[in-house]
């Protein structure tokens, strides 16, 4: 099992630190910060936790915080709601050793009971939620979800570090894993990833950033493929982002391929390109 060091954020909660892929799990301004508003609020948890039943899909599941916050959150608006809950994580190492560690002290003790079982046994029952933890490749075990996603938090490691969770064909398959008023959050504002969820069929929004930094234009995406959901627009700036090179999404025709090919292939397709060069979009808009 590999050594997992537990790193401090600065709103008290801890994360991990991944050496394969040389990221942290979590934003170091505050792990269970990141999974309320980047995932939890921004994929409207909150207004429809008044429904009798919800569906997430948990993609990246790490040390569980998203799936956390997000029981959390409907439980405290409607303790009757009955939830599923599907979670995808490559290492099953990760939860284990969040538990261990006893990182999973920062939520609730029936949240913690959730959480510690879903590490040791992959799945937990009770009268008001069913959960399974899937391990493995997530391009492969997504397959074995059987629920429509009211919310999808997909938060796998940057796309540069993971491309695999990133690309076209394997977004394609998340929107499939989508109910028809589903939404997606996520914390990536990357112009490749905008684009494969359009090419996947999605409508997508911005999550709007506090910051008052050119370079901080926006917190992550929201996704859905209804046309009723009201989502944020994306400011002209992040509209002309999509026309530059920067927006060439990543590809992985068999769901198969290596990071070092999906990369190779990405690389490729944007020297090809005629689009604006990322730089000087950046020089544009003022962004270091």
């Amino acid at each position: 099992m590999p050594s997992w060091t537990p790193l401090p954020t600065h709103d008290g909660s801890f994360t991990f630190f991944s050496t394969e892929f040389n990221e942290a799990f979590h934003s170091s301004q505050g792990a269970q910060a990141e999974a309320f508003a980047k995932f939890v609020q921004a994929s409207d948890l909150p207004e429809r936790a008044g429904a009798p039943q919800l569906c997430l899909l948990d993609i990246c599941y790490g040390l569980g915080y998203n799936s956390a916050a997000a029981l959390e959150s409907i439980w405290a608006i409607n303790p009757a709601c009955q939830v599923s809950l599907y979670a995808l994580e490559l290492d099953a190492s990760v939860p284990q050793a969040a538990v261990a560690a006893a990182l999973t002290q920062i939520w609730r003790p029936q949240t913690q009971e959730i959480l510690q079982a879903l590490a040791a046994d992959c799945e937990f029952h009770s009268e008001r939620l069913s959960a399974k933890l899937l391990i493995g490749d997530a391009r492969q075990t997504i397959q074995q979800v059987q629920i429509q996603a009211d919310a999808v938090f997909l938060d796998p490691f940057s796309p540069r570090r993971c491309p695999q969770l990133w690309t076209v064909e394997f977004l394609q398959q998340v929107a499939a894993k989508l109910s028809r008023t589903g939404q997606l959050a996520t914390y990536s504002r990357s112009a490749s990833v905008r684009t494969a969820m359009q090419l996947a069929g999605l409508r997508i929004g911005t999550l709007p950033s506090c910051s008052a930094q050119p370079h901080e234009w926006s917190e992550g995406t929201v996704a859905t493929a209804s046309e009723a959901i009201c989502l944020t627009p994306l400011s002209l700036m992040e509209q002309e982002h999509l026309q530059t090179r920067a927006a060439v999404p990543y590809r992985d025709p068999s769901l198969q391929d290596s990071a070092e090919q999906i990369l190779a292939r990405h690389q490729a397709e944007q020297q090809q390109s005629g689009l604006e060069s990322t730089s000087s979009w950046r020089r544009r808009w003022g962004i270091r």
